[in-house]
């Protein structure tokens, strides 16, 4: 499919709260250097075309941006990459970040935050980001622990009106609903693709949709591949699906993510600017039923994350 003329409009909108995204939008993860994310064996991007494919997104209508102060490799930082790009920011342009994993100037990781812990990890992306307040934090939990006290200490921050609105990343539905009772919930970030989700992945889908709450999956691309990128090897039937629609598999992934539900957003990350337009342009694909299931087919739940 052409890429060239698609804007990220075409994949409809959501609203994360009072605040509406389209459902195509932009993963800083991969954007500070090649190769697998964190490792710090890699070359960095350049720095002007990581800027260029930022300033890209948002001509194209990308209005949703997920980040972390933890995105960063030897010589790059997603967050100040993201501030050099867009600062100032557009009026519409909503930034998502994540606490709760750390990583020291080294890059090495640390224990994850306390709940006393989150606010210097909430000032720390306010200071990269060049902003006064953040619009969406998600909690990112390790492990199937009570969420209250760190997202009740969160929760204190939105009413001290350093965040907007609050989310969770890589939990369980008994997780969320014990969040929801603290405060609301805009956003739940999950592992979740074809052929690579979590045994939970269906049980969280529903809940998200019956609450009003977007859905938002990592490594709907890179699916079994996760923080290293998407493998060379497609499974046959994909492949077919992506020959009937003359697209690449990648964008077949991110219809068929988009086509789990109106809630359902997708955040692809990239530092090429061809597969940045390529992303987007996944925003206007449409599958069929069949197409729809037999992708779904595709390998089994695995278990939970655990980091």
């Amino acid at each position: 499919m052409t890429s060239h003329s698609l804007a990220a409009a075409a994949s409809g909108t959501w609203r994360l709260g009072d605040l509406t995204v389209n459902r195509i939008g932009f993963g800083a993860m991969r954007l500070t250097q090649n190769g697998a994310a964190f490792s710090d064996e890699r070359t960095p991007h350049d720095r002007d075309r990581a800027v260029a494919v930022l300033r890209r997104a948002v001509e194209l209508g990308v209005n949703h941006i997920d980040t972390a102060a933890f995105y960063f490799s030897p010589l790059r930082s997603a967050n100040e990459l993201i501030n050099r790009a867009l600062g100032p920011y557009p009026d519409d342009l909503v930034i998502t970040t994540k606490v709760g994993p750390g990583r020291g100037p080294s890059g090495d990781w640390t224990d994850w935050a306390r709940p006393e812990q989150l606010r210097g990890q909430v000032q720390e992306n306010i200071r990269q980001l060049g902003r006064d307040h953040l619009d969406v934090v998600n909690l990112r939990m390790n492990g199937n622990r009570p969420v209250a006290e760190l997202f009740g200490a969160l929760a204190e921050l939105r009413d001290e009106g350093l965040i907007r609105h609050l989310g969770l990343s890589n939990v369980r539905p008994e997780q969320i609903t014990e969040a929801r009772a603290i405060a609301p919930v805009v956003c739940v970030q999950n592992r979740y693709g074809i052929g690579e989700r979590r045994a939970d992945s269906q049980e969280v889908l529903r809940m998200c949709g019956d609450l009003g709450i977007a859905f938002v999956p990592f490594f709907a691309i890179a699916g079994a591949g996760r923080e290293s990128g998407a493998r060379d090897t497609e499974h046959e039937a994909l492949l077919d699906v992506a020959r009937a629609h003359g697209a690449s598999p990648a964008q077949i992934r991110l219809a068929w993510t988009l086509q789990q539900g109106p809630h359902v957003l997708a955040i692809p990350g990239t530092g090429d600017p061809a597969h940045l337009e390529a992303n987007v342009a996944a925003g206007a694909l449409r599958l069929t039923g069949d197409e729809m299931a037999r992708l779904t087919a595709l390998g089994q739940p695995t278990g939970a994350d655990v980091a």
